[in-house]
């Protein structure tokens, strides 16, 4: 084990980009090295630790943090601690710059101490492919494990590419939120700018997104629940467990129930905050649920928020509001203000769907548009008219709230699959008596319309429900799943025990009283070709949870909230489901079973298409349900028109409303949450990617040098197996081997392949491995072609240029770790058109250094000397390689400024924080572009053929 004294220089051997780091805490388990240039720390394992030690040596030239330059005359070392004398001047290494990269190849070339060029070459395409990786648009998002759905990409991107992003992601239920929230932490992730993330979520969903996002993102998540605090702080009571791990799910129930770990998890620091299933936060202007105060704690402390629901207004304008204003308090701060700003969006959305359809523009909405856009002169506006879709974009960017929501619905999209709905009349049976039945079926009703939460004991033995259920499952075929959702947790298990009399078929629970494990077990049970038929769940597996693997529902009750029945449906109702949906409504003639049907499938036709405003017809009409609801056994001629004049008035303020949601905020909303052009491009990149087979091809060479045994399944398919490495480890690769693809096909059908991708962890670790030794950085090759004229003696030099930047800046995409070639001799002329790198590999063989160290003084004689020529020629490069960076940063970042500020001027929700942000950014990303600096990271010596 290293000795670790505080002062000492490190650098980080999988990092060597953020530049020369201090030792500033040690002891027996881990270290602290903080890298100032980058404005980073990192805690190593003592163990294990990837860094080396920084040491310098006599004839080294050396930077002070004061800008001084000297050559080392003498080391020192007191107390672990090197000082380093030169010129008179003392440089205690606290002192050295903390920009300075300690690379040195030409050592190990004037020493002998060579690579094969195959290795040499693997270096330079490995720095290559990193700097196109970290660059690319779509970094992060070609690395899922998904289909290319455009309209999840578009937000993704847009999303992503914010200074603050800070959004409620509200398609409708099955279009996929849950991947567009991975993607974005994604992407964020990979770029370094959301190192800390903390999603806080139901306890039922916990395990769902833990699995999601390792299985589809490679993301490992740490699950911090009670007992993981417990532990944590059992060996250091002043542990925060919290800021032990950079990636976190938790629980909303532990925080809200345990004040010690509400406080730790508000007490650190969060780049991102994500909060699925947000509708159940409540708020109004008398109270505020404890939930709800939680996550508003918590977003005050993280720079980005990503708020989840498929119900916006599930809980109407006040629940709408509510999350707006944890969205930004600033921008939203009154409700009633907001409820007459929600009342204005009509006009614009007339015009915005004029537009869209390409009609004729008339000349009061030519006047409109004139007020809409006052600050263009008359010529800008007249030529504004001329681009429809330019039109269009700053209409909607400009007005409401399209900006921090985004909501796709299958009305915009395509690819669902058709929804059928079952009626199923039943008749009593013998067995149990009319009275009785009525009887059962009105106490259910009661506890239904109340929303009762009291257990209740169910009794459906003998039922004509459970009859109708167990004749169902014997017809439907062996490979046939049904999935059927009733309220509580007590019916659940009392149709289970019903059912299990009637027939001998495998079937599974899933409610709130089982552990997460076993909930998990039982889905997963359900999944399996040869597992349950059928999974009965109580109303928490209408959330989040995805069975499109199943085609039937089964809607033992009918909710009186119909959002609540599209979230039901949306179990199966999804992007990727290939079979129509049938969805089963047994009921009993004159029942509240009839009705609710009635009124679900008849009256607002929510059965077989999704439905938009649930909140508005319980508003409208859940107190003529539950006044009716009792009566409608009677059944007489009074009830049966009152039922009728029901469903009659439903369908009509059905279309009433969807007609208004088409004309107001909800119609602005949807033409800003989905642009086709942007999202075709996103999309084609990726499929471009992914035909692509340099990665394949790249990716042997890197299992091959380091001695992974590669065997050929199928066409872009391998069987990799660790053999005999010639490391101790190699990324992502298991003892017992893993078999992974290059196919996205492939990957979505069979989740025991690795999906490998520019963005997998196996590639990006291959590369950090290739890099972070000295492998491959120094090599001597002999012209082995006869006749070549060429100098006696070449050096071909890599260079790195690289901008040590906080990752917050993303740098990258404009300037990322970028190789430099240069190819010198002996006169210092640089020779790299003459001969290109690959011409040197194709026309060059391996040379021992054994003819060298015969006359080393020859080696130690020119070798400065001809790096000292190359390093100029590189810097030329280099200018160029910076003013290209400049002009696309400025090109880019100061039009986004300019473009938000602008926007603040017509529509407030452009927090004056984002245009601040995006001001600073311009300043900080230049600096640090016009900061980066040379590395140099291999050398090859090029030699005559030997005569």
């Amino acid at each position: 084990m290293a000795n670790f004294t505080i002062g000492q220089r490190w650098i980080s051997e999988t990092e060597p980009e953020l530049g020369l780091g201090i030792l500033e805490e040690a002891d027996r388990r881990q270290v602290r090295i903080v890298f100032s240039a980058a404005n980073e720390a990192r805690i190593y394992a003592t163990a294990n630790a990837p860094i080396k030690r920084v040491e310098f040596h006599v004839g080294d030239s050396i930077h002070s943090q004061q800008g001084q330059t000297i050559v080392i005359e003498e080391v020192k070392e007191e107390a672990g601690i090197l000082t380093y004398i030169g010129g008179g001047v003392e440089v205690p290494e606290m002192e050295l710059a903390d920009s300075i990269s300690f690379s040195k190849p030409e050592d190990r070339l004037i020493g002998g101490q060579i690579d094969q060029s195959a290795a040499f070459k693997l270096r330079y395409e490995a720095i290559t492919r990193l700097a196109h990786a970290r660059q690319s648009d779509v970094a992060g998002f070609v690395g899922g494990r998904i289909d290319l759905i455009p309209h999840q990409l578009y937000i993704a991107s847009e999303v992503a590419n914010r200074y603050m992003p800070r959004v409620l992601l509200a398609d409708e239920v099955g279009l996929g939120k849950t991947i567009e929230a991975c993607l974005i932490l994604h992407r964020l992730h990979l770029t370094g700018r959301a190192e800390r993330i903390l999603i806080v979520l139901p306890e039922s969903l916990v395990h769902q997104w833990f699995i999601e996002l390792l299985r589809r993102f490679n993301l490992w998540f740490t699950l911090i629940d009670t007992e993981h605090c417990e532990a944590v702080t059992a060996v250091d009571p002043d542990t925060n467990p919290f800021n032990e791990k950079q990636l976190v799910i938790c629980s909303i129930k532990t925080l809200t129930e345990q004040s010690r770990w509400r406080e730790c998890a508000l007490n650190a620091r969060w780049d991102m905050l994500v909060v699925d299933e947000a509708h159940h936060l409540e708020w109004t202007p008398e109270f505020v649920s404890p939930e709800y105060k939680l996550v508003e704690s918590l977003t005050q402390k993280s720079h980005g928020l990503l708020l989840l629901t498929a119900t916006p207004e599930q809980l109407g304008a006040e629940g709408h509001f509510a999350r707006l204003r944890l969205l930004d308090p600033e921008r939203y701060p009154d409700l009633d203000k907001f409820r007459k700003e929600q009342a204005g969006y009509s006009k614009v959305a007339a015009v915005a769907n004029k537009i869209v359809g390409r009609e004729q523009l008339n000349d009061e909405d030519i006047k409109y548009l004139r007020e809409a856009f006052a600050e263009r002169s008359d010529d800008e506006f007249q030529q504004h008219l001329q681009k429809p879709q330019a039109l269009l974009q700053e209409l909607v960017d400009r007005h409401g709230t399209g900006r921090v929501i985004f909501r796709n619905s299958r009305d915009t999209l395509t690819g669902f699959p058709e929804r059928k709905g079952s009626p199923c009349q039943l008749k009593p049976r013998a067995k149990l008596a009319k009275a009785e039945l009525e009887q059962r079926l009105l106490r259910e009703f009661d506890l239904e319309a109340t929303g009762s939460s009291t257990p209740e004991p169910y009794d459906f033995r003998h039922g004509p429900r459970i009859l109708w259920l167990s004749k169902l499952l014997k017809e439907l075929s062996d490979n046939e799943k049904v999935l059927l959702i009733c309220r509580t947790r007590e019916k659940v298990q009392a149709i289970y025990d019903a059912l299990l009399e009637e027939v001998n078929v495998k079937a599974a629970l899933f409610h709130e009283e089982l552990t997460l494990v076993q909930r998990d077990r039982n889905a997963a049970w359900f999944a399996e070709s040869d597992g349950a038929k059928i999974l009965l769940c109580s109303e928490i597996g209408s959330e989040g949870r995805n069975f499109q693997f199943a085609n039937h529902l089964v809607l033992f009750d009918l909710p009186l909230n119909p959002e609540l029945l599209e979230q039901r449906i949306g179990r199966l109702d999804r992007i990727g489901q290939t079979k129509t949906i049938q969805i089963h409504m047994p009921y009993l003639k004159h029942s509240w079973t009839e009705l609710l049907m009635r009124w679900h499938h008849e009256g607002l036709n929510g059965v077989e298409h999704s439905l938009k405003g649930g909140y508005a017809y319980i508003n409208k009409f859940g107190e003529s349900i539950r006044s009716l609801g009792p009566r409608y056994h009677i059944a007489d001629a009074a009830t049966l028109k009152e039922a009728d004049q029901l469903i009659k008035e439903s369908a009509s303020f059905r279309e009433d409303l969807e007609r208004k949601l088409s004309q107001g905020q909800d119609r602005l909303i949807a033409l800003n949450s989905f642009r086709e052009e942007a999202s075709a491009e996103l999309v084609s990149h990726i499929r471009t990617l992914d035909a692509d087979r340099t990665l394949d091809q790249f990716m042997n060479r890197i299992f091959d040098h380091f001695g992974v045994n590669v065997e050929d399944i199928d066409a872009r398919t391998f069987r990799l197996e660790p053999g005999q490495l010639f490391t101790d480890s190699f990324p992502e690769l298991p003892e017992e081997g893993i078999t992974v693809t290059c196919e996205r096909t492939k990957a979505l059908g069979r989740e025991d392949i690795a999906f490998l991708t520019w963005d997998h962890p196996m590639v990006r670790g291959a590369i950090d491995l290739t890099l972070s030794s000295e492998k491959g950085n120094s090599s001597i090759v002999v012209w082995s072609e006869p006749g070549i004229k060429a100098p006696a003696i070449l050096i071909e030099a890599i260079y790195v240029l690289e901008s040590v930047a906080p990752p917050r800046l993303h740098v990258d995409r404009f300037l990322p770790p970028t190789p430099v070639r240069v190819l010198i001799d002996l006169s210092g002329k640089d020779c790299s058109e003459e001969y290109s790198h690959d011409y040197i590999n194709k026309y060059c063989n391996d040379e021992e250094a054994f003819r060298l160290k015969q006359d080393p003084t020859l080696l130690q004689a020119l070798v400065p000397q001809m790096l000292r020529a190359a390093k100029e020629h590189a810097r030329t490069q280099k200018s160029e390689l910076l003013q290209a960076a400049m002009h696309q940063a400025h090109e880019r970042l100061d039009g986004e400024a300019t473009r938000l500020k602008e926007l603040r001027k017509v529509n407030p929700n452009v927090r004056e924080e984002e245009i601040r942000i995006a001001e600073n950014v311009i300043t900080d990303v230049t600096k640090h572009i016009a900061k980066a600096h040379l590395r140099l990271d291999a050398v090859r010596l090029i030699l005559g053929e030997p005569g």
